[in-house]
């Protein structure tokens, strides 16, 4: 998924996206699951050269992503899509003044109970051994750019700066996932489910453990049937409830958490044994995968008095 904050972000978007040749690009690459760039000539009937003008604005804005494949006679380009959503946020500049943001590392789990298979891995090297739960209390874990388990859970502490006269409006979490099989399988459900502060805030289905082609950011050394890559979700908190993707899934709402500036965020990640899909979590740092991120956290403010008094009108 693209996440885009503002219009002027998603400039190069929209102009890649303003091209009826381009959107039939997209079409076929996602109808055949990719193709190389003298099947999407053929299909299209333009030429080499025409295209890869095409395909060089779909790559820069991020829609198209490239890979070297092997054929017969040496190595061909391959342009994939590479992604299955985008997700543009059409917020006032003033809601966009007050807040803060960070991004928490994999590895910087506060809480964690998980079951094999599981693992962590540094972007050099695997920490300790894996299918071994010990290893995610190893003092190198707080390095870790992936982890994976088959059920159980990780969780995190999210900084509180909430100024004191303030109240959090909406807090938004975005992360690289997929589920956890043996080896890889992209068809592999999973029912991920995400909690606050103990609170359920709903569950999403992730599809499979993707291993079709190497992640952008995974490193050479990583095994090539291993989990390579997740998709992004993103997950907001706000007054109208909990929503993945603009997706509502719980009508929970800020209103049901209480936080304040004195508040403890704790943000589990979570396959209960219960679940009806228990397919495992990956989660994805900033060196694996697609996305170049680990955990990142926004959290919307504004002041008490004007919430109450807007209330009060």
């Amino acid at each position: 998924m693209m996440h885009i904050k503002t219009l002027d972000e998603g400039l190069d978007v929209f102009k890649a996206l303003g091209s009826e040749i381009r959107i039939s690009i997209i079409k076929l690459l996602l109808k055949n699951k990719g193709m190389n760039m003298n099947e999407l000539a053929t299909s299209l009937k333009i030429t080499n050269g025409a295209l890869t003008s095409h395909i060089k604005k779909l790559e820069d804005c991020g829609i198209v992503t490239i890979v070297s494949e092997s054929a017969g006679h040496g190595n061909q380009k391959k342009c994939m899509v590479h992604l299955d959503k985008i997700l543009v946020e059409l917020e006032s500049e003033e809601f966009k003044k007050n807040i803060y943001e960070t991004e928490l590392k994999i590895g910087h789990y506060s809480d964690y109970q998980v079951y094999p298979t599981c693992g962590l891995a540094t972007s050099s090297q695997l920490i300790g051994e894996v299918d071994d739960a010990r290893y995610f209390a190893h003092p190198s874990r707080i390095d870790s750019d992936i982890l994976w388990f088959t059920r159980g859970y990780v969780e995190y502490m999210i900084p509180n700066f909430l100024p004191v006269s303030q109240k959090i409006d909406q807090i938004t979490i975005s992360a690289e996932l997929s589920s956890e099989a043996p080896g890889v399988n992209n068809v592999w459900p999973s029912d991920i489910y995400f909690h606050l502060n103990d609170t359920c805030l709903g569950m999403w289905t992730s599809p499979g453990d993707f291993g079709d082609v190497k992640g952008i950011f995974t490193p050479d050394w990583w095994y090539p049937n291993w989990n390579q890559y997740g998709l992004l979700k993103l997950i907001v908190i706000n007054e109208n409830g909990t929503f993945i993707d603009g997706l509502q899934i719980s009508e929970v709402s800020l209103k049901d958490l209480n936080l304040d500036y004195r508040s403890n965020i704790k943000f589990k990640f979570a396959i209960p044994e219960s679940a009806e899909h228990v397919g495992g979590l990956t989660i994805f740092g900033r060196n694996f995968g697609n996305y170049n991120q680990d955990i990142k956290v926004r959290i919307h403010y504004s002041p008490i008095d004007e919430i109450s008094n807007s209330a009060n009108s």
